[in-house]
């Protein structure tokens, strides 16, 4: 038994060695003692202690019944902050480590100090700085200092019971540091306030002002001022106030009122407020423009311009310049000026007053337009029969012309801007008087205007008809209600123009060309000039005759007629007529073939020439006679080894002949005698194929290619002598061209 307690024992001795340090680790710090506590911010208490072993931070808290505030610090001393100031304060402190925290200390008390008072700063005047306050909780006395803030200067310290304090004698516009405290019954002070404040600026001096009077505007200079940071420069009427505000030693006054006497006065201002007002004295303006200006021209040629007098004016101008520069004026120190007017000009009229400051502005201009004038260089650039065109130079003051026609109950007019009229619808060979008005907008028409008279022309003529008779002669005849006119008809185309006169009713063309077209117009003419064309008749003559016709022989029975195309034709009729019988072709070409000829006979040849509208042209006739026909039987015999006979029978009539054989060897030709029928061609190759033709030779010696072909074979074997082989025949023909 004893052996097992003692190691039991031992075995809790063990533990109770290995416990020990744990449970020493475990144990609260120690109870720190407040060696003391003290306030020198209304807001904070510092507490000092000795320093506890094993503590890591430590616990103030302070106590005044309503409130408890803790505050955790790490070592001595230590600060509460958050409190109340002029308030007592139980201060008790822990110390705290990983263990836990201690038992509170011992109380000590402590009391805030005062509260710092709030102060409010003024300067009143220049040289001046007013300080003031709210009472302090437990203040029983203040103490203020104040010195310039750059640290030059004196120190001013005033102690008061009262809560408010002045500092007179100090410098104008300077900035100055203000230092107040309150203490208690036992003296000691609580927190002090700092507060920087600008006494005011004086009142600028040497104002000087001068004045605008085009722009209105009066400018304002003076010396500068310690410690102003802007001036404001003030122009006082009875009516109205202008101002303008600068950093520097000058100033613009703008929109100054006319006709006005102002205050002027500076004054000079920072943060600290505004100095007197320093006045300069009075500024008076231009007068103002004169109102209710009249003008009358009476009597005509004489303006006469009045108007209402004006404050502050001294005396006056009126100007008068009219639209072409020319500018006159008046001066008086009346209300009213007299000028010379013309008609037609616009006159712009202004008025203005003076005194010692200048010219007043520029008011209202006014604008007087007397009647415009009347034109007189009227000119008739054109007179027809129904028509009167007439210019004439512009004249002043002319917006719009009235031009009037009168002839008995007939009355025409027209109304236009430019310098020149057209009247229309007029009576033809009748006089008018005309007269040009002259109209303006602001004064209407000038009435006074002159007239002159003008005759238009004749009536146009009136064509009834137009003849011609067996020698081509044209004959025109019309009709007309003008006396004592002279007529002319003209016949224009393109080939020119024809024309013929009569004082009657009718005259005659002549010689007018072939194919052409015209168009026939008269005019009648007076002393007033010439009436309008009548309305025109055509007139075609006959187409012209072809030129140059030729007939050419195509093939045996074809003939190809050819010729220059006529002026104005359309188609052409060509007639081939002998004693067996007639051939007719119409055509709208140059040429024409005609079939069914007989060689050998003559003919006669007629051509004519067809207009468009079927006028006919009976042209050239001429002769003309059919060449040869083509002979017949034509074949070919031997002359020995190397010739050949050609033999033909004859046509009707007599003919020369011409013969020519093709072969791939050469041609060969070969022209008998007169009279014969056959032809001899020696040193032909044999042993070739030859076409054979035998054509007529005409008079011209032009040898016919119509006629038919044959081929024969030309051997070399057999017998010298007889017939060739006949091949074939060829019915070639030459076309026309």
């Amino acid at each position: 038994m004893a052996g097992g307690w003692k190691k039991c024992l031992f075995l809790i001795g063990f533990s109770l060695i290995c416990l020990k340090p744990v449970v020493s680790a475990k144990t609260a710090p120690q109870i720190p003692t407040i060696d003391q506590a003290y306030s020198k911010i209304s807001n904070s208490i510092t507490v000092e202690w000795a320093t506890v072993p094993g503590a890591t931070s430590y616990l103030l808290t302070a106590e005044d019944g309503d409130t408890v505030i803790e505050t955790m610090v790490a070592n001595s001393p230590g600060t509460v902050t958050g409190l109340k100031a002029a308030t007592l304060y139980q201060i008790t402190i822990r110390s705290i480590s990983a263990a836990g925290r201690s038992q509170a200390s011992p109380p000590k008390q402590a009391k805030t100090v005062l509260a710092a008072p709030i102060l409010e700063v003024s300067s009143p005047s220049p040289d001046s700085i007013l300080v003031q306050w709210e009472a302090v909780y437990m203040a029983i006395g203040f103490s203020v200092s104040i010195m310039q803030a750059n640290g030059l200067g004196r120190i001013w310290k005033e102690n008061t019971t009262n809560t408010s304090l002045t500092f007179s004698s100090l410098d104008a516009g300077t900035l100055y540091t203000i230092k107040a405290y309150a203490w208690n019954a036992n003296g000691i002070p609580g927190d002090d306030s700092t507060c920087n404040q600008r006494t005011s600026p004086r009142a600028p001096a040497n104002i000087q002002v001068s004045f605008d009077s085009g722009a209105l505007k009066a400018s304002v200079s003076w010396t500068p001022t310690e410690g102003a940071f802007n001036y404001t420069v003030m122009a006082l009427s009875g009516s109205s106030e202008r101002s303008c505000s600068t950093t520097f030693s000058s100033c613009s006054i703008s929109s100054l009122q006319c006709g006005t006497e102002y205050l002027i006065s500076v004054l000079a201002s920072n943060d600290a407020g505004s100095s007197k007002s320093s006045s300069a004295g009075t500024l008076k303006t231009v007068a103002c423009a004169p109102g209710r200006v009249m003008i009358q021209e009476d009597p005509p040629g004489h303006l006469s311009v009045a108007w209402s007098n004006v404050d502050l004016g001294d005396y006056y101008v009126a100007f008068v310049k009219s639209d072409d520069g020319w500018e006159v004026h008046c001066n008086t120190s009346t209300t009213q000026c007299s000028f010379l007017s013309e008609c037609g000009f616009t006159y712009f009229i202004s008025v203005f007053a003076y005194n010692k400051a200048g010219q007043s502005p520029l008011g209202d201009v006014f604008n007087y337009t007397t009647a415009p004038c009347c034109p007189s260089d009227i000119n008739p650039v054109l007179v027809s029969s129904e028509r009167v065109e007439m210019v004439w130079s512009p004249v002043r003051g002319a917006e719009l012309y009235e031009t009037k026609a009168v002839a008995g109950s007939n009355v025409v007019e027209c109304n236009d801007t430019a310098p020149a009229c057209t009247l229309s619808a007029l009576e033809c060979d009748t006089k008018y008087s005309i007269t040009v008005y002259s109209f303006s907008e602001v004064r209407g028409i000038n009435m006074s205007c002159r007239s002159r008279f003008i005759t238009t022309g004749p009536c146009s003529p009136e064509i009834i008809s137009i003849s011609k008779d067996a020698f081509s002669m044209i004959h025109v005849h019309w009709r007309s209600t003008n006396d004592d006119a002279t007529y002319t008809v003209t016949a224009q185309g393109e080939k020119g123009l024809y024309q013929c006169s009569s004082t009657g009713e009718s005259c005659t063309l002549g010689d007018l060309p072939c194919g052409s077209v015209f168009s026939v117009t008269a005019v009648a003419e007076t002393q007033a000039g010439w009436s309008l064309p009548s309305y025109s008749m055509p007139l075609e003559t006959v187409p012209c005759c072809p030129t140059g016709m030729t007939v050419t022989q195509v093939t045996q029975s074809v003939i190809n007629v050819s010729w220059a195309i006529g002026m104005a034709a359309q188609t052409y009729v060509t007639v081939l007529e002998s004693h067996i019988g007639q051939s007719k072709c119409h055509t709208h070409q140059s040429h024409c073939l005609l079939g069914c000829i007989t060689c050998g006979i003559n003919y006669t040849v007629a051509l004519k020439a067809i207009s468009a509208t079927g006028l006919t042209a009976d042209c050239t006739y001429q002769s003309y006679s059919s060449n040869a026909c083509c002979p017949l039987g034509v074949k070919l015999y031997r002359l020995g080894p190397n010739g050949i006979r050609i033999y033909w029978q004859a046509s009707r009539g007599s003919a020369n002949y011409s013969t020519d054989l093709y072969g791939s060897k050469g041609i060969f030709t070969c022209t008998p005698s007169a009279g014969l029928s056959f032809c001899d061609v020696t040193e032909i190759p044999c042993g070739d194929v030859y076409t054979v033709v035998v054509s007529p030779v005409a008079e011209t010696g032009l040898k016919l290619t119509f006629c038919p072909k044959k081929i024969y074979s030309v051997t070399c074997s057999g017998s010298t002598l007889g017939m060739v082989i006949y091949r074939g025949k060829r019915n070639d023909t030459v076309s026309p061209r």
